[in-house]
């Protein structure tokens, strides 16, 4: 469980960081009983705002698993902060490097021990213009084929409150409503134990956006959602050869990437 063995650092930042967010945000969580007690879990979410990270940190621990984003390794060279980080149980990613493999045995890892992983598929906080879920990136489908551990999904509604990405905006005032809400572990059953291809790769990770897309309508009360929505760069690279292509480790965008003021740990 989250509240217990934190260790002095993990308790610190939350010492420091639950209490701000608890009189930030006024919080509606749902699905707590789908987040596994014990044992090593693939969490993907969708990307509304540089806050998501904050927010969805927040609603793991309340459910009792400590949340493991991913960050820039570069950032555990650092004096002071990549101690605190690591002792945190955060986990470095090398991103377009020659060691992205690695990379991706060192999540590998980090499931197989327990580790309750956060992974944004979309790799960015979503350019679609009402903040729905983007055609995904491959690497949280790889680490499922890897390691079968599963899938959960969570989708979140109201961080874009706290910052707007579109408009660069904080929101100051308390009592900021925010949804958050966790479904059933995705059934990815079908492609257990075939091989990474580019179409397996591409056809798990479209699962999981899409069931991310539906779970947001929903918590929204939407009844017909836009299709997953690709930037033009994204449309224009789709080719023949890319679809039966083994594609190099691809490891999920680390959540250092769209840094917060707590350092994505709370």
């Amino acid at each position: 469980m989250a509240r217990r063995r934190l260790g002095f650092w993990r308790r610190l930042v939350v010492i420091l960081v639950k209490p701000v967010l608890t009189g930030w945000t006024k919080r509606t969580w749902t699905g707590m009983a789908h987040i596994p007690a014990t044992g090593g879990a693939i969490i993907v979410a969708n990307h509304l705002s540089h806050a998501d990270p904050v927010v969805i940190g927040h609603y793991l621990y309340d459910a009792g698993r400590w949340p493991s984003f991913l960050a820039k390794a570069s950032v555990f060279r650092a004096p002071v902060v990549g101690y605190i980080i690591s002792r945190c149980h955060q986990i470095p990613v090398e991103r377009g490097s020659v060691d992205a493999a690695r990379s991706l045995d060192t999540l590998v890892a980090a499931v197989k021990d327990g580790s309750s992983v956060i992974i944004y598929p979309e790799g960015t906080t979503s350019k679609e213009p009402d903040l729905w879920p983007m055609k995904g990136k491959t690497g949280a489908a790889r680490l499922a084929l890897i390691t079968g551990a599963p899938v959960i999904p969570i989708v979140m509604d109201g961080p874009q409150a706290l910052f707007d990405p579109r408009t660069k905006k904080v929101g100051l005032r308390p009592r900021i409503p925010v949804r958050v809400h966790a479904g059933e572990a995705i059934d990815l059953g079908k492609w257990a134990g075939a091989a990474p291809t580019r179409h397996t790769l591409d056809a798990m990770t479209d699962e999981i956006m899409l069931h991310l897309r539906d779970m947001l309508a929903d918590l929204r009360g939407v009844t017909d959602p836009p299709p997953l929505w690709s930037p033009p760069r994204q449309r224009k690279e789709s080719t023949p050869a890319a679809e039966t292509a083994t594609p190099a480790a691809e490891t999920p965008t680390p959540a250092a990437e769209t840094p917060t003021p707590t350092g994505e740990q709370a």
